[in-house]
This record gives structure tokens, C-alpha cells and sequence, in this order.
């Protein structure tokens, strides 16, 4: 069966769809009140002279349907890079269709071709669908380690 959607690599032109697309992951995590950053910021930090981070987005047609965020990271004990998926998300009206497979497989691939050692990421813990989607694939979570942030004033420090 032939994909009904395409995956490519995200331009500076698509920094308003990106910024949509994260707002609608927000709102699905119920962290929209979370997202301050505009388009300026994002595009300035994906696509300007040192990028952060880079964007795969999913397109049925002409019109998104879902995006991966991701950017390197580096194991010191294996002495290799990885990379971390910050952001994986299909809208709700394409899911169950491949698309978040096909994304995911898309940066481990990208992983893989990098010579990396890692591909991780996070998931909240009341997000059932995307446990039992990521364990599907054989993915394994590091329940001895916990998430340490520091923002704001703090970070500041």
C-alpha cells in the first residue's frame, strides 16, 4: 500500500506551520499556556546561522499533518553523538495511519546514518496511547532517571 502522505525536511518558510503544529501539541499535553515562544524565535533558532534543532514535517497533500522536532546530543560513555526527539505529533484526524511510525523511523534513520549511539526522548506519564505506541516499537523507558529543568530565575542563577 502506498503512503497517503509525504515526510521532508522543514524550511524557513514553514516556521508558521511549525509553530501551529506545537501549539496543537500543547494543547493536547494541556501546556498551551506554556508556549511563549513566535515565529521570529523559532525561526531564528531553526533555520538561522546556528540551528538548534531541525523539523521534519508530515504532509498529506499540501496540508500538514504532523511534524518531529529533534537535535543532537552527545553520550560521553559511549563517546558517540544522539539524538534527543523533543516533539513528535500527529493531528488528531490522521492518527492510526503510519504517520507517527513513519516519522519516528525517519529520525532513526537519520540517527542511524549519523553514526549515533542514542535516539531518546520523553513522554508524560498519563499519555497512554503514546506508551503503548513507542513500547510497540521497542522502545524502553529509563524509569531510574528523572528529569531535572532549570528556567527562568533559576537558570539565571
Amino acid at each position: 500500500m502506498t503512503p497517503t502522505f509525504t515526510i521532508r525536511s522543514a524550511r524557513p518558510s514553514d516556521t508558521k506551520t511549525i509553530l501551529d503544529l506545537i501549539r496543537q501539541l500543547a494543547a493536547y499535553e494541556k501546556l498551551l499556556h506554556e508556549v511563549v515562544g513566535d515565529e521570529a524565535l523559532l525561526e531564528r533558532h531553526l533555520f538561522g546561522p546556528r540551528p538548534a534543532a531541525e523539523v521534519l514535517i508530515a504532509e498529506r497533500g499540501e496540508t500538514p499533518v504532523g511534524f518531529a522536532l529533534f537535535f543532537s546530543t552527545f553520550s560521553t560513555f559511549l563517546a558517540r553523538p544522539g539524538i534527543w526527539l523533543e516533539d513528535l505529533f500527529v493531528v488528531p484526524e490522521a492518527r492510526g495511519q503510519g504517520i507517527g511510525k513513519a516519522l519516528l523511523s525517519k529520525v532513526a534513520e537519520i540517527a542511524y546514518e549519523r553514526g549515533c549511539g542514542r535516539l531518546e526522548w520523553s513522554v508524560l506519564d498519563w499519555n497512554e496511547p503514546a506508551i503503548g505506541f513507542y513500547k510497540s516499537l521497542g522502545a524502553v523507558p529509563m524509569n531510574e532517571w528523572t528529569t531535572y529543568r532549570l528556567t527562568g530565575e533559576a537558570l539565571a542563577k
